[in-house]
């Protein structure tokens, strides 16, 4: 588990701006639980929903 943008970010090595747009962009929605200003991630589900590719161009 981790918790908010900044575990996001940690999780898949990026910064806050590109954690948010990975959020945004409805790929690891079911690995997201959001209650309020709250965001509880389960990290081996996103890891898994977003096919483990980390960080820069492909």
């Amino acid at each position: 588990m981790c918790y908010g943008l900044s575990g996001i970010a940690r999780l898949f090595g990026c910064s806050l701006p590109t954690a948010n747009r990975i959020k945004q962009s409805g790929k690891i929605d079911r690995a997201i639980t959001q209650v309020g200003r709250k965001i509880i991630v389960d990290a081996a589900l996103a890891l898994e929903l977003a096919g483990r590719k980390t960080g820069g161009r492909r």
